[in-house]
């Protein structure tokens, strides 16, 4: 009996934009899906915005929205991209939608029922002045291994160490800046601990053998049980039967998997309940390296225990690198789906070029934009697309565009001999390997050219049927190789399509010659990369913080006049933290900042709007002018001056001075 193939990627988190990263990974499963539905296959292609959450929830309050008119502007601009990028979702939700609340507590329910939901009080950091518990990321501090300043709540970015929120050294609240308070909460746990013995048999199905051996660690390690719940004020899914208690995220978020196929099912009258639990489904996961241990221990046991059919693979990837490194906005490597499209580069090419890097390990991938223009423009449309722009002429002229039904069948026997090694690495998602035996026949393909000469054989009147052969016989190897690369470049293959006057190319199609057929006239299928694209895109992504040279231009002020240390003695520069910073009601520029400075708190005005998100400063360090004389401002009193650096016409931002670690408020500088 034929299969039925779910399939899903992780769900993009809804208040941020889509990614090159993220990006990889819908052409990864669209292009994996694709090929099952060139198979004939049953495929149901999922996913959804992740919606609920503390983070949307405070975002939504800075931008001084609801967090339900949030989530849907992101919604759009989430969908937008994926459409540019030719991501063929069969259904693209949310996961605030009733479907997902009737699944979230129909599993809660079941979870109950099979004992595997406990309670338990726990400490938990609360923030007085928001008047809410605060999650691990919205707690700052030292780190108490390493005691490296501003880590999260969670775990240390310099040192890498893992540890509660409470363990924290001067902690503080990433929301308000104040510090917080340990206050006891009772809270919903999964209990995962129990679920041992069902994931040491799940792991041997469907898993990479890098994510089996690590599954192998974290169960040898022992398993904890998972906090599924969070307090008041929350964005979420009210836990039954209580007044101030919502479903953590990652509790409902994947939900959202099945939610999306849900309301597929009920816009085309299907039975979701049936179609998931049956035996003839397989469901896959399409995921990043970084979420591998939600995915592969919480979630199947969730299912499980909850009498849901539990995922037949994980399917994952590593990260991605732009020219060899981290994809970072300071180093101007965090290019948007959006900045790309307005680049106007292709993201067909795109697509292309991650699969040729793309296998079935989980390995990281880099994105070198002088590669992607070499491979792009010397193998997609050098190599490729010329071979169809090397024939259509002469087929135009001398044949009114019919084919021969006579062809060279050494050369294109060579080729569809292929197709059961290109159909097994799509299978296995050895995208890399079968680009390579593709282009290998593309590059037969065009000796074949060279060697016939067609250009010659035209000028032969006595020589026109072989110029027929060699035409119809590039023209149906062209067919064949687009028949390869249609899962990956979908778009360019849709253009062939009308330039062969074929309505849909498939698989089938392979064991097939066109025969009479009669082609439209050709038309440019695909362009090379300029490189003032490459450089639209490279100066939408610069660095904040440009490299300096020791060319003088015209960005840099002159040296102001000399002073004596008298003169500097004069200021009482000192090291302040951000312990508040608001928007300021009626100002352009202007951030309203709580300053302390040690001795006392201080109250700052500070043109800095344009550069920074006030939520974004909270909890920093700065260097302010102490000593300055307050200034009577339209909206308060402004008791001093926070340093910044910027060039004159600070078009290329402003950028608050931080000392180094270590620096305390009311340290003196000097």
């Amino acid at each position: 009996m034929d299969k039925n193939l779910i399939v899903t990627c992780a769900l993009p988190y809804a208040n941020g934009d889509i990614h090159l990263g993220h990006m990889l990974e819908h052409i990864q499963a669209d292009i994996w899906v694709r090929f099952q539905k060139m198979q004939g296959k049953s495929c149901y292609f999922i996913c959804a915005d992740d919606t609920h959450g503390a983070p949307v929830m405070l975002k939504a309050e800075q931008l001084g929205i609801s967090p339900e008119t949030m989530i849907a502007r992101v919604y759009n601009e989430h969908t937008a991209d994926l459409k540019e990028f030719g991501i063929s979702y069969d259904n693209y939700y949310t996961t605030n939608s009733p479907e997902s609340k009737e699944l979230v507590y129909d599993i809660f329910k079941k979870l109950k029922d099979n004992n595997k939901i406990a309670t338990k009080v726990i400490n938990q950091l609360y923030d007085e002045t928001k008047e809410m518990f605060l999650p691990d990321r919205f707690v700052k501090g030292t780190c108490p291994k390493c005691k490296a300043i501003d880590q999260y709540g969670d775990n240390c970015e310099v040192c890498g160490a893992t540890y509660a929120p409470t363990e924290l050294i001067d902690a503080y609240s990433a929301v308000s800046g104040s510090k917080p308070v340990i206050r006891q909460s009772e809270h919903y746990f999964f209990k995962l601990s129990e679920c041992t013995e069902f994931l040491s048999e799940w792991i041997n199905s469907g898993l990479q053998s890098e994510a089996k051996n690590k599954m192998k660690e974290w169960l040898e390690s022992g398993l904890q049980d998972w906090d599924i719940s969070r307090d008041a004020p929350y964005f979420g899914f009210q836990i039954p039967e209580t007044d101030n208690k919502y479903f953590y995220v990652w509790l409902d978020a994947p939900v959202g998997y099945m939610s999306s196929l849900m309301n597929y099912c009920k816009n085309n009258n299907l039975d979701f309940y049936s179609l998931w639990n049956s035996d003839t489904t397989e469901i896959y996961h399409f995921l990043g390296k970084d979420i591998l241990y939600f995915h592969a221990l919480f979630w199947p046991s969730v299912l499980k225990n909850s009498g849901y059919k539990t995922p037949d693979g994980l399917f994952v990837h590593g990260f991605l690198t732009i020219n060899g490194q981290k994809m970072s906005k300071s180093r101007g490597t965090f290019i948007t789906a959006k900045q790309f499209v307005e680049s106007g580069l292709s993201t067909t090419y795109y697509r292309y070029y991650i699969a040729s890097k793309l296998g079935s390990k989980i390995e990281d991938i880099d994105f070198s934009l002088d590669d992607f223009v070499a491979r792009v423009n010397s193998e997609l449309v050098g190599k490729f697309i010329n071979i169809a722009s090397r024939s259509s002429g002469f087929l135009s002229k001398q044949f009114g565009n019919k084919l021969s039904n006579v062809t060279n069948s050494a050369l294109l026997s060579k080729i569809t001999a292929a197709q059961s090694v290109i159909a097994q690495h799509y299978q296995e998602r050895e995208y890399a390997k079968l680009i390579k035996i593709i282009m290998q026949l593309v590059n037969e393909i065009n000796i074949y050219v060279d060697e016939t000469k067609p250009w010659l054989l035209a000028r032969d009147e006595a020589k026109s049927s072989e110029l027929h052969e060699t035409c119809s016989t590039l023209i149906n190897a062209f067919r064949y190789i687009s028949i390869y690369l249609k899962p990956i470049v979908p778009e360019i293959v849709a253009q062939i399509e009308t330039f062969l006057n074929i309505k849909q190319l498939q698989w089938s199609d392979l064991d097939t010659n066109l025969g009479e057929h009669t082609i439209n006239n050709y038309t440019h299928l695909a362009t090379r990369i300029e490189q003032k694209m490459v450089d639209k895109l490279i100066e939408a992504n610069k660095p904040e913080i440009t490299e300096t040279t020791n060319a003088v231009t015209s960005q840099y002020e002159p040296i102001a006049p000399e002073i004596t240390i008298d003169d500097f003695s004069k200021l009482d520069l000192r090291v302040a933290k951000i312990v508040a910073a608001n928007h300021v009601e009626g100002a352009d520029k202007l951030i309203q900042l709580t300053l302390d400075i040690g001795i006392e708190q201080r109250n700052i005005f500070a043109g800095i709007k344009k550069a920074y998100d006030p939520a974004s400063l909270v909890g920093k360090h700065t260097v302010m002018i102490a000593n300055l004389a307050p200034r009577k401002m339209k909206f308060g009193i402004s008791q001093g001056m926070v340093l910044a650096a910027s060039f004159e016409d600070k078009d290329s931002g402003i950028y608050v001075l931080e000392p180094h670690d270590g620096a305390k408020p009311g340290m003196r500088i000097r």
